[in-house]
């Protein structure tokens, strides 16, 4: 006897199971064609940061002292090991497309995570679009998948870990091991995934007990997925340890010039609303409110809809940002697209708690709304602004390269990589590998060239301006004999080159 819909939107559930799988392959598709747009148009490295983390990438074997240690100490290690081999192909690095396909990837699994919890809980067509809708047609969100950065991975391995989580609580007496693996996988991506994974881990316990476990039950519940992604905080911490003799690389990466919000909390939380509407714009804010209001409602009438409660952890990326401004750190919009995708899934899953008959419709006026007022592939995306914030400085820094190019002698050029990553990236189309720079990922031969850089570098080229500098202009402004043996050749976009 076939099953019969219990309203208009709600799914059998034979289409409740492919419903997700249909929803990702289209993100998959659209993001693909997206990833061409933005390539063709230039954008897809924009992001000092995008070309940086295919610099990390590669650094692991392509060094002077290649190695695990590579892996760094600030950046966390996933993105990058799992792009390490893609990126020795000099094609695959230029471009940045093996990141790409990781990041295009990486958005499809988040939609399909998003549009399995909702469908499976609620049985609604409409909210699992929604959600899927919403995240991927923002213009932020659109870019940013189109592009070697890393958040794109932490919204497949977090919205993966809920929708894993919540099949877990649905099987008594399962393992937690595969939502395990993807809270650890998220939590070895991005920081933000830490507080996240604590929301889904208290959750999950929370969830047990509605669902009627005891107290006790539904700790050792909790303890046992919470295991998966402490071990590999543990192993991050252990490897920052070794690799820059610090557990926890918390300063030193950006100078406090947020004045407004240091040691204001109230003003750092305006400034996170305010890059969120920046992103989004309020139709998608609110929605995700009311669907957050809607969850709340519906686990307390029904504990089979208690797992819905988990798309509420995202909210938790918050934290990050909040804490960052908090100590001055400057703003960065990007910042908020955690929310962005947040809001996302809070306002699908409101849509599959709403009465079946209306939920077309409602989902029609919440995603109509979004794309209005932030319309897919728009140039005047925050995201897209804020991306090209190198561009001026990156034109100017022609006049080293060609220096550096002209005069090119094999000697190796020491160049922070903490500052100037993104340079090194650009140096690559003028034949450049990663092996040619002395960078602080070398270790000893770093510490020993900055006590006598004439010593043991043939170049120096030193970041002046952004951040305040970097550890070679600092140190050069300490102790000016560190620069004895060097004339400066060339200069432009912030950046000197030194020749010995």
């Amino acid at each position: 006897m076939s099953e019969r819909p219990e309203g208009r939107g709600i799914l059998r559930p034979s289409a409740r199971d492919r419903a997700p799988w249909v929803i990702s392959f289209c993100a998959l598709i659209t993001g693909a064609a997206a990833a061409f747009h933005y390539s063709a148009a230039g954008l897809a490295l924009a992001h000092y940061d995008a070309r940086a983390h295919l610099v990390v990438a590669r650094r692991i074997i392509d060094s002077l002292t290649p190695g695990w240690q590579q892996v760094g100490a600030v950046w966390l290690p996933l993105p990058h090991l799992i792009n390490m081999l893609p990126v020795q192909i000099d094609l695959l690095y230029r471009t940045g497309a093996s990141a790409i396909a990781i990041s295009v990837l990486s958005i499809a699994i988040a939609t399909w995570a998003m549009s399995d919890v909702i469908s499976r809980t609620t049985g609604s067509l409409a909210g699992a679009m929604t959600a899927a809708a919403l995240l991927l047609l923002n213009p932020n969100v659109l870019y940013l998948q189109s592009t070697p950065m890393t958040e794109p991975l932490l919204f497949g391995t977090v919205m993966a870990a809920i929708a894993l989580t919540a099949r877990w609580l649905d099987e008594i007496g399962g393992s937690p091991r595969a939502a395990g693996i993807a809270l650890a996988a998220a939590c070895l991506t991005r920081y933000e995934a830490w507080p996240i994974a604590a929301a889904i881990v208290g959750g999950a316990v929370i969830i047990s007990s509605r669902r009627g476990a005891s107290i006790g039950t539904a700790l050792r519940a909790g303890a046992h997925l919470a295991a998966y992604p402490g071990i590999a905080i543990v192993l991050f911490l252990v490897n920052s340890r070794w690799t820059v003799g610090s557990w926890f690389v918390s300063s030193g990466f950006f100078i406090a010039e947020n004045v407004e919000a240091l040691g204001h909390p109230l003003v750092a939380w305006d400034q996170l609303r305010e890059g969120l509407y920046r992103l989004s714009g309020t139709a998608l804010v609110w929605s995700g409110y009311a669907g957050a209001i809607l969850m709340v409602v519906a686990y307390v009438r029904s504990p089979a809809k208690a797992p819905l409660a988990l798309v509420l952890a995202p909210i938790a990326a918050a934290a990050l940002p909040l804490s960052a401004y908090i100590q001055g750190h400057p703003f960065r919009i990007r910042y908020d697209v955690p929310l962005v995708a947040a809001c996302a899934a809070l306002a699908g899953a409101g849509i599959g708690l709403l009465w079946s008959r209306i939920q077309p419709i409602a989902a029609a006026l919440v995603v109509g709304a979004a794309l209005i007022q932030a319309p897919p592939l728009s140039r005047d995306a925050p995201l897209i602004l804020e991306s090209q914030r190198d561009a001026v400085s990156r034109k100017g820094r022609e006049a080293v390269t060609a220096y550096l190019v002209q005069h090119r002698d094999r000697r190796t050029i020491m160049m922070s990589m903490g500052s100037l990553g993104h340079y090194m990236h650009d140096l690559s189309a003028h034949g450049f590998a990663i092996e040619d720079f002395l960078h602080e990922g070398n270790g000893d031969i770093w510490s020993f060239a900055m006590t006598d850089p004439k010593a043991v570098v043939g170049w120096m080229a030193i970041e002046e301006k952004a951040e305040g500098g970097d550890a070679l202009y600092l140190e050069a402004k300490r102790h000016p004999a560190f620069l004895d043996g060097f004339i400066r050749v060339a200069e432009g976009g912030g950046v000197a080159l030194y020749r010995r």
